[in-house]
């Protein structure tokens, strides 16, 4: 599933802007396709400009019959009648997604013989500075077995002792589901912490969840900015 809403407030319309001559969404859709991994993909979106996009170049999308403040919720309610194990969000703005990272995300379902894990997500290893530091840049901390302990915006760990070799991994937005914890988000309140860090993947933490994050050396282009437009557009050619 591919959450789209039309409207982005650092980047408006940005899953419509060009790259290399169709829009970022349909790159999007077209690469998770391209993976091979699923049953069906769709594009699940608030905007009839998205939809009809999609549908035009031969692919499956779904309108949102709601108003939702994140991918999770919009997910959620394109799924309720869905027969499926396993829901993978693949983040709308990722037109490099690679099948490797999403077969990781799968395979930690496959090999939970126990049915344990709610979620697994992907982390990839970050040193540049200005990426730790920046907000837009998602952080997260792991125990010993890969488990997340929190996300933040700001930089975790806080390298308290200066010369440490600190690691710092990004959170890259794809998250794979069992269908239970997806409803389960749906019915669950905001709580304070996901309010103030404004990140949804805190909810299933506050709730008990347990988020299994895999790490990836694919850091591939979120387009979250002009910028980083500029930047895909380079990539792709």
């Amino acid at each position: 599933m591919i959450p789209a809403r039309y409207a982005a407030s650092r980047f408006p319309a940005k899953l419509m802007q060009d790259l290399s001559g169709k829009p970022v969404i349909v790159r999007t859709y077209q690469a998770a396709v391209k993976t091979g991994l699923f049953d069906a993909v769709y594009v699940v979106t608030d905007s009839d400009v998205i939809f009809d996009t999609i549908k035009a170049e031969g692919g499956k999308a779904l309108k949102s019959k709601k108003e939702h403040d994140c991918g999770s919720d919009r997910i959620a309610e394109a799924v309720t009648d869905m027969d499926a194990d396993i829901i993978v969000n693949v983040q709308g703005d990722e037109p490099f997604t690679d099948r490797e990272s999403l077969a990781g995300v799968i395979d930690v379902f496959k090999n939970d013989k126990e049915k344990e894990i709610d979620l697994a997500s992907l982390m990839v290893r970050i040193k540049d500075e200005e990426e730790i530091k920046n907000p837009n840049t998602v952080k997260v901390i792991v125990d010993h077995e890969n488990f997340a302990l929190y996300f933040s915006r700001s930089p975790i760990p806080y390298p308290r002792a200066k010369g440490d070799d600190t690691v710092y991994y990004k959170h890259k937005g794809i998250y794979a589901f069992r269908k239970r914890a997806l409803m389960d988000f749906q019915r669950l309140p905001m709580l304070q912490l996901e309010a103030t860090e404004k990140i949804e993947a805190i909810r299933y933490l506050e709730y008990g969840k347990k988020i299994k994050m895999v790490e990836t050396t694919v850091t591939g282009i979120e387009i979250d900015t002009p910028e980083d437009l500029e930047k895909a557009q380079a990539a792709w050619k």
